[in-house]
């Protein structure tokens, strides 16, 4: 299976052959316990979600950078775009079911053009906290938007930045010649309007491993990220969140492509951890595909595996039956359950 998608290779970047080489391989072989498999070990036959707090948006695929690691596969040449008629409907549901969190994503959710828009009306609807998953280098992409610091900080934005390393070489392996400079001049110029250091004005950094491998310890790792980022750069930040690589996307591609796969299941298998089911973030987050389709979590979206239930657009949306639906589940689950587990806001155990 694995040598046929590395002689075919474009089939790979077709979610519903990244599936199959999920839900087969290995796991249909025996080899290793299917996810599902596993959670019924600890009395979980099922997962169910607790009360949604965060709805996640996807504004569209385009981005100003094309990250080697990216679960998206975002760049420049992707036209996926929400439209404003979608995003209304996503003011709407807010409204009626008063989730607290927006969180916006992309691709560079800001190379949307109604981005501002929605911030804006999402504001006005009383969401609570709003964040952008920015890329920071889109700041510096066009002129167009270097304004972007003080529209954050006039709607008092959490930004949450994806930055993989503290070194140079290893930030620019992942996401390409010359983006750690220039994330770096992105940093200091959130920092000037405040993020990192006045009260209220956030801005965590991402990181995620540049190989196939866990993260290590969060706590440590953001202390190395202070130290260094602020003795080197004079660079201030809020929070460090570790996440997993989850094989999915050109992760995926790439695990396959360095005879990586199987070794890398395995790991993650094995590091299992049964308390990360409880803050498992796909049981209080909705991702919202940039075409209006529902799902349980932004991993499964880049799958194609809409929500379990009758109503998977948000034009028929329903908050109290999609509540009671069973969550959709396949093997890259293993990448939010291992070690300290894995989430869009980080370790989640």
């Amino acid at each position: 299976m694995i040598k046929t998608l590395q002689a075919e290779h474009h089939l790979l970047s077709a979610t519903e052959e990244q599936v199959k080489l999920l839900e087969n391989s290995i796991f249909a072989s025996g080899e290793l316990p299917t996810f599902k498999e596993t959670i019924g070990k600890w009395g979980q036959s099922e997962l169910r979600p607790d009360k949604v707090d965060i709805f996640q948006v996807n504004l569209g695929y385009m981005c100003n950078q094309t990250c080697k690691h990216c679960h998206v596969d975002a760049g420049p040449d992707r036209k996926e775009i929400m439209s404003r008629e979608t995003m209304q409907i996503c003011l709407k549901i807010l409204k009626e079911n008063k989730y607290h969190t927006l969180d916006l994503t992309g691709g560079a959710p800001e190379m949307n053009p109604d981005f501002r828009w929605f911030v804006t009306e999402a504001k006005l609807a009383g969401v609570q906290e709003i964040i952008v998953r920015s890329n920071l280098t889109i700041i510096l992409a066009n002129p167009k938007f270097r304004d972007l610091p003080q529209f954050f900080k006039d709607h008092g934005i959490r930004l949450v930045s994806s930055l993989p390393f503290y070194l140079p070489e290893k930030t620019d392996r992942q996401r390409g010649a010359g983006v750690f400079k220039k994330s770096i001049e992105a940093l200091q110029i959130l920092n000037a309007a405040g993020y990192g250091r006045e009260n209220g004005l956030i801005i965590d950094l991402v990181y995620n491993p540049g190989g196939a491998f866990l993260p290590a310890d969060q706590e440590g790792l953001e202390r190395d990220f202070k130290k260094e980022l602020k003795n080197q750069y004079d660079v201030d930040f809020n929070n460090l969140l570790a996440i997993t690589n989850l094989p999915i996307s050109r992760f995926l591609d790439f695990l396959v492509r360095t005879d990586n796969f199987e070794d890398y299941m395995d790991t993650l298998v094995r590091a299992f951890n049964p308390a990360t089911l409880t803050g498992i973030m796909c049981k209080n987050t909705l991702s919202i595909g940039w075409d209006g389709y529902i799902y349980d979590c932004d991993f499964n979206q880049m799958l194609g595996l809409k929500v379990n239930h009758p109503v998977s657009h948000i034009r028929d949306f329903d908050g109290e039956t999609i509540n009671r639906r069973e969550i959709v589940v396949n093997q890259h689950c293993y990448g939010c359950t291992a070690g300290a587990g894995s989430s869009c806001q980080g370790t989640v155990a």
